[in-house]
């Protein structure tokens, strides 16, 4: 399978090409993405097989481990293909216990940009997203002085592209008189679709929307509707969750992750089942509250 076969095709992140099905690095920590994994030989060919499948985009972070996800990137792809793409994010760390403390000052930003560098071993990054809101969801107030960090680096060369994470609609356009934003990276799925509004104006403007957690995250998916279109189409939930995501809109771009190679496929195959039209509307109705 190449890049232009694998499903949903390609979409420009910027001046970049990115295979609308990713895969999302962050399962290749240890348990609660804290850690080494327990087998760091199958993370290392989770990732090949990754890039044998055609998939020219790779999400990852450095608070992912910390710092162990990047390394087994960096083990297991560099020296990178000119046309694999890795995006990363800023804007928070991980405590002794675990946790995901806040990390946004300017001066947290940047050590995190060049910490990002040195992990992966790249000169520059090719698009960063900010990491701001909660867990889940947005917060309000101003970005800017973390938006400004970030593009006082891209000044300098070390990052290609920004994006944003955990934004609201205000806070895109806020950051879109600073800066160019090629992606936003929010919480949606099948059944949360609190962001239908900000996904049909980041396709009208062009940019990529990058939906984490697109499978459930760490509450996987449950629904009656889902496992009811999934036997009838004879596939796995999941994949048809996938499915869902990809033909909701042509600026949607997956990142599943999985720290095993058969789940990988499984992702990968899932994600091109074509659904019918009644299928569709029985699924739109999941999280549309109908």
């Amino acid at each position: 399978m190449s890049s232009s076969t694998l499903p949903g095709g390609l979409y420009t992140v910027g001046d970049l090409e990115f295979t609308r099905v990713g895969y999302g690095a962050m399962q290749l920590a240890g348990p609660g993405v804290f850690g080494p994994p327990a087998d760091r030989a199958e993370a290392i060919a989770v990732l090949r097989e990754a890039v044998e499948l055609g998939i020219r985009h790779i999400d990852t972070s450095e608070y992912y481990g910390p710092h162990v996800t990047n390394e087994i990137i960096r083990e297991a792809l560099s020296p990178y293909r000119d046309d694999l793409h890795i995006v990363t994010k800023v804007g928070a760390r991980r405590d002794a216990q675990g946790g995901w403390p806040p990390a946004r000052t300017p001066d947290e930003l940047r050590t995190q940009v060049h910490d990002n560098l040195r992990t992966l071993g790249l000169d520059a990054l090719d698009v960063v997203n900010l990491r701001m809101g909660g867990l889940e969801s947005p917060e309000p107030g101003s970005i800017a002085p973390q938006v400004e960090a970030l593009a006082e680096l891209q000044q300098q060369g070390l990052i290609r592209h920004i994006g944003l994470s955990t934004v609201s609609s205000e806070q895109l356009a806020e950051a879109q008189t600073m800066v160019r934003v090629v992606e936003v990276q929010n919480f949606y799925n099948i059944a949360r679709r609190d962001d239908d509004a900000l996904i049909e104006e980041t396709a009208s403007q062009g940019i990529a929307y990058v939906p984490f957690f697109p499978l459930g995250g760490f509450s996987p998916l449950q629904s009656d509707a889902l496992a009811d279109v999934a036997a009838r189409l004879d596939a796995t939930p999941m994949s048809v969750a996938l499915a869902w995501l990809l033909q909701r809109s042509p600026n949607i771009l997956l990142i599943p992750g999985t720290s095993s190679v058969a789940h990988l496929r499984e992702n990968v195959s899932g994600a091109g089942l074509q659904l019918p039209v009644d299928a569709l509307e029985q699924l739109d109705a999941i999280g549309a509250g109908v």
